[in-house]
């Protein structure tokens, strides 16, 4: 059963503390940044938000990995895999980047996130230049010859229900600012792409 709890309680407002965005950036010496990957199972989402973290450690820069896996195991534990509680695991996703990229962070989102208005969602949620669409751009055949966890395996046996690019539709970005060719490129390369980039629109030096 979805959860969905909405604040509309008029006496609920926005407490503005002293220390903000702008001065957590300015101690962190970064701008802050949602980078969101988004491509079907198997695509190299986390594989390549890895590796751009990884380099991003090693440059000094102040990062926090979101995996779609992971959220599920707490904050998005009690939904399923319907429409409607993917578009709410998303929107608490969302929410979270936003705080974190608050916090000064440059944080990395890997989520298969299917529906074009859900990540729009999310943009909107951020000033204009801090979320950055990547599309993990892998062919279904590509996936399904992946198939790390077996789940394309199990979607197709019908023991999964719902699942992306079997039975529920992917609805690739129009305009990605980043489209990355994960099927005929090697790691190294796609997280160079990244950090290419993040230095042209000036997140990183």
């Amino acid at each position: 059963m979805t959860s969905q709890v909405q604040v509309q309680d008029s006496h609920i407002t926005w407490h503005q503390h002293n220390i903000d965005k702008a001065f957590r950036s300015q101690i962190k010496r970064q701008k802050p940044v949602v980078v969101w990957f988004t491509g079907l199972s198997g695509a190299g989402k986390s594989t390549i938000a890895g590796a751009l973290e990884n380099a991003l450690a090693e440059l000094g820069y102040h990062t926090y990995l979101l995996d779609g896996d992971n959220v599920r195991h707490g904050l998005c534990s009690d939904l399923g895999f319907s429409e409607q509680d993917r578009r709410e695991n998303i929107r608490r996703i969302g929410e979270l980047a936003k705080l974190m990229a608050d916090a000064g962070l440059i944080v990395l989102s890997a989520f298969i996130s299917p529906y074009r208005e859900e990540r729009q969602l999310v943009k909107d949620l951020l000033p204009e230049g801090e979320f950055i669409e990547v599309y993990v751009n892998t062919s279904l055949q590509v996936c399904e010859q992946r198939d790390p966890k077996g789940l394309y395996k199990k979607a197709c046996a019908g023991q999964i229900a719902n699942f992306t690019g079997i039975d529920s539709d992917y609805q690739p970005p129009l305009a990605p600012d980043l489209d990355l060719q994960a099927g005929a490129k090697p790691i190294d390369r796609l997280m160079e792409e990244c950090l290419q980039t993040l230095r042209s629109r000036h997140i990183i030096a």
